[in-house]
């Protein structure tokens, strides 16, 4: 099988179907097979924008392929990535309540692939992927309603 040489720690300033010119920071390289590259390319969603309303309850995002999406804080919140969330598999998954009110602090960033929200309950553990972001906004209605159906199984509501 072919193989392909692809950059990698490379600063994206233009990305479109033919291909990217990337602004070098540093060169790393990695030989990948073209497979790889096609899987690579094809399931990485990278933000154009990313906005926090002024009253820090609603984050939208626009993806590069023109899709966006407008998360609340609270369905941030409930469905966060990190352990203390998500469990450390499927099965360990926590209905996290009272959370209808939160707000977002504060956006910082990792490294060039996902934010780190800050949350006005404390929980800043959560490491959000620009492909689990993605994945929330895509599927908004049906993590939505799943996890309101927890919600009323666990006897937890959405108020504080």
């Amino acid at each position: 099988m072919p193989r392909v040489i692809v950059v990698l720690n490379a600063t994206i300033i233009d990305n479109d179907i033919r291909g990217f010119r990337a602004c070098l920071c540093s060169l790393t390289v990695r030989s990948w097979s073209q497979r790889e590259v096609q899987h690579t390319m094809t399931n990485t969603y990278w933000p154009a924008e990313i906005r926090l309303s002024p009253d820090k309850s609603v984050l939208t995002i626009v993806f590069e392929n023109g899709d966006h999406f407008d998360l609340t804080a609270e369905y941030l919140r409930v469905e966060s990535p990190s352990a203390e969330v998500q469990g450390h598999s499927p099965s360990e998954k926590k209905t996290i309540g009272g959370k209808r009110n939160v707000r977002i602090l504060a956006l910082e960033s990792v490294g060039n692939y996902a934010i780190r929200p800050k949350f006005d309950d404390g929980h800043d553990t959560g490491i959000f992927t620009w492909r689990y972001l993605y994945e929330l906004g895509e599927q908004h209605s049906t993590k939505w309603n799943e996890y309101l159906d927890r919600l009323q199984l666990s006897a937890q509501r959405r108020e504080p």
